[in-house]
């Protein structure tokens, strides 16, 4: 028990307390402006917190924060089930609520572990908007291997109707799952929930093969420009290397095999070659330029895989901070 009963907002300032400055300087690089605000003077009105309490606020978090990645793993009453085990049925029960209460659990969690081709199987006669509601709440890969599965009319269609979806009713998603006959053990936020969004088709579109990319994209410019352009702008294609500063074109050189660049290469722009080569050692650019000379006719599907390989290489470095990618050409680095 704690000597005092702290509100939440009080629970999470001691919480960043224990934490120490340079951690919480980390979390707080995922709050709004109003959050940080709101934190700040949370944390400068905060008076003297005996260590028990400090311990049981740690405590707290570490819990809800288990039974969060079991829900993720397997729904509530997964969590609940191991919990009940590992803490009794009253403070299961108690963690539960408070998760339910205050995070939200996304819809379809069911279909997240599913296996995409199965799922594929299930859905593929499904309206465009069903699917893209689906697909919306998969995770991008998952979602990527569904989309490249459909007819190329339709893959279009669900791209386009997953990036302008805004907001969906809770008696939609409900609908929905019940025609899919499954059983979902989360709870739906009463209020509307977010789905969709062009964020969210960008992330499937970085996903799929480069011949799926390149196809969706091409019929959404006809379709809708300035919704094409907007996709286009937060994504990075093979022939983006070109907007790459030099020190970080050298370490994707460094990532990517010579054979991956001789293949990927055959069919670039000059542009891109150029980029490319002006970043190797003289010796390797003959070396490459040797492997294309020799490889004779490449299929364009290999092309492609080989571009797809080394843009996934990009996307993971610059996931790990290791390189900058330019977003739609407004972005200032210094």
């Amino acid at each position: 028990m704690m000597n005092k009963q702290y509100n939440g907002k009080e629970k999470a300032a001691i919480f960043l307390i224990t934490l120490g400055p340079e951690k919480s300087a980390k979390i707080f690089k995922y709050f709004s402006d109003e959050e940080i605000e709101e934190m700040t003077l949370q944390i400068a009105n905060m008076r003297m917190v005996s260590s028990k309490d400090k311990d049981k606020v740690m405590e707290d978090f570490y819990q809800l924060a288990v039974a969060q990645e079991y829900i993720s793993e397997g729904g509530i009453n997964y969590a609940k089930e191991i919990l009940v085990k590992a803490l009794g049925e009253e403070k299961a029960i108690e963690i539960i609520n408070k998760l339910t209460s205050s995070l939200y659990v996304r819809p379809f969690e069911f279909i997240r572990k599913a296996d995409p081709n199965q799922l594929f199987n299930y859905i593929e006669n499904e309206h465009p908007q069903t699917i893209a509601l689906i697909l919306s709440y998969l995770r991008p890969d998952q979602a990527a291997k569904i989309l490249s599965s459909l007819p190329q009319e339709k893959q279009v269609e669900v791209a386009r109707r997953i990036a302008v979806m805004d907001r969906t009713s809770p008696d939609v998603i409900k609908e929905v799952e019940r025609v899919l006959e499954t059983k979902f053990s989360g709870i739906l936020s009463q209020d509307f929930t977010s789905t969709g969004g062009i964020q969210n088709v960008v992330d499937i579109l970085n996903s799929v093969d480069r011949g799926t990319e390149k196809y969706i994209m091409e019929r959404l410019e006809r379709i809708d420009t300035e919704l094409s352009e907007e996709i286009r702008k937060r994504m990075f294609v093979f022939e983006d290397i070109i907007t790459l500063d030099n020190k970080s074109i050298q370490r994707v050189i460094r990532e990517v095999n010579n054979s991956q660049w001789a293949i990927a290469l055959k069919g670039a722009s000059e542009e891109v070659k150029e980029a490319v080569f002006s970043n190797m050692s003289k010796r390797l650019v003959e070396m490459i330029n040797e492997d294309i000379e020799f490889m004779g006719p490449v299929r364009l599907r290999d092309i492609e895989e080989a571009q797809q390989a080394i843009v996934n290489v990009i996307r993971r470095l610059e996931e790990e901070g290791e390189i900058i990618i330019p977003r739609g050409g407004a972005e200032i680095i210094v």
